[in-house]
């Protein structure tokens, strides 16, 4: 499946550009080393955003900038466009990083020690802005059933039984690449308003829900949802904006709109830098076949790498993504000692990807493999992961 777009395949050196994915890496194991870990993709951003990007930096003068009708109208028009959601402008709330938004909420809408819901195995970041603000986190595990992550809805309306302020729920999830189905939404929806809890969903991964899965956003359940939910949006992982840093928080209700907007001012938290708005507002408004053409190549990546393991590392259980650029894969065949897998993957094979504890609870034996990379370095870290296999020296 070779995408129209030559650029996907281009192997692009990102060593000496403050890489925190690639320089990093450096620092410990040297350039020999590839990585398929940190969540940025290793491909080309869209000639209509580098095209934004080189305007802006001719202009020579990099002031302070605001925001105007066009960036309002283009996060306006994606979320009609990608999930049929009529939103207002004065909804949109500009904040440069989701987990920016997720410490500000948690600080502003809670007290010390109240607690916090979260699924796991989770993307940290998430859970430790709940232990860094001094806030009670409550870990909700959840289930592989037949191959595929389910919530416990049981533990969950236990948890909330006993107080819970805030759902902090990825959508679709990061690392298990679930996208939850209309139904399972609407249960959770449902324990929240029962057990009043405030949904905050980070939903940076939801322009990549793969084929036969449909990502809904939460609020658009009913508006009684949409009044208790905060929606964290961003093109930073769609359009490999990351270090450009802008986020959309999305909030229906006016009286959390207005906590979370002073919350920000009081933070020093405000303006976007230079070149995140024209990339934003490039991405939203000129990049829909590019986007296209990306999804056709990740999910070629997907079922590459899922032939590989199966034909050279049979004993690794790949859990089927139905979302993000992501691969959760279970080693435990291997070794349930990270410091073993370690030793085969970073060490010996020459590859870093992301092991399983950075992911807290349920993530012992595993590693998230980053795919949105050309499809050429893949194979190479792939072979060479598999070069040095354990299992196959027995």
């Amino acid at each position: 499946m070779k995408s129209s777009y030559s650029s996907f395949d281009q192997i692009t050196n990102r060593f000496g550009t403050n890489s925190d994915k690639w320089d990093i890496m450096a620092q410990q194991f040297g350039q020999n080393q590839i990585a398929l870990s940190v969540a940025d993709m290793d491909l080309l951003t869209p000639e209509a955003i580098q095209k934004s990007i080189r305007r802006m930096a001719d202009h020579g003068i990099y002031g302070y900038t605001n925001l105007f009708a066009p960036y309002y109208d283009a996060v306006k028009r994606w979320m009609r466009s990608a999930y049929s959601w009529q939103i207002e402008q004065e909804w949109i709330v500009f904040c440069p990083r989701i987990v920016q938004a997720v410490s500000l909420i948690i600080q502003h809408f809670t007290e010390e020690t109240d607690r916090v819901l979260i699924h796991t195995p989770c993307y940290q970041p998430i859970p430790r802005s709940v232990r860094l603000n001094h806030r009670t986190l409550v870990e909700s595990p959840l289930q592989l059933i037949n191959g595929r992550y389910e919530m416990d809805f049981d533990d969950m309306e236990r948890h909330m039984q006993e107080g819970i302020k805030i759902l902090l729920f990825i959508s679709p999830h990061n690392p298990t690449g679930r996208v939850w189905t209309r139904p399972e939404l609407e249960r959770v929806a449902a324990l929240c308003e029962k057990y009043d809890v405030l949904i905050v969903s980070d939903e940076i991964h939801a322009d990549f829900a793969h084929v036969g899965h449909e990502h809904t956003v939460i609020a658009t359940l009913s508006d009684a949802i949409a009044q208790r939910s905060i929606i964290c949006t961003s093109p930073a992982k769609t359009f490999n904006l990351a270090g450009l840093e802008i986020s959309n928080i999305i909030i229906p209700n006016a009286e959390l709109r207005a906590g979370f907007r002073t919350r920000m001012l009081q933070s020093g938290v405000f303006d976007p830098t230079f070149f995140a708005v024209p990339a934003l507002e490039a991405a939203y408004t000129a990049c829909d076949e590019w986007l296209g053409e990306l999804r056709t190549y990740i999910q070629g990546n997907i079922a590459f790498a899922k032939q590989f393991i199966t034909e050279h590392m049979p004993e690794l259980v790949v859990i089927e993504p139905e979302g993000t650029y992501l691969l959760w894969v279970d080693c435990r065949a291997v070794s349930r000692d990270e410091q073993a897998l370690k030793q085969w993957i970073e060490q010996e094979a020459g590859v870093t990807v992301s092991f399983g504890t950075a992911f807290g609870t349920g993530g012992d034996g595993y590693i998230r493999i980053n795919l949105g990379t050309p499809r050429a370095l893949l194979q190479e870290a792939l072979e060479r992961i598999q070069r040095a296999y354990p299992l196959a020296k027995r």
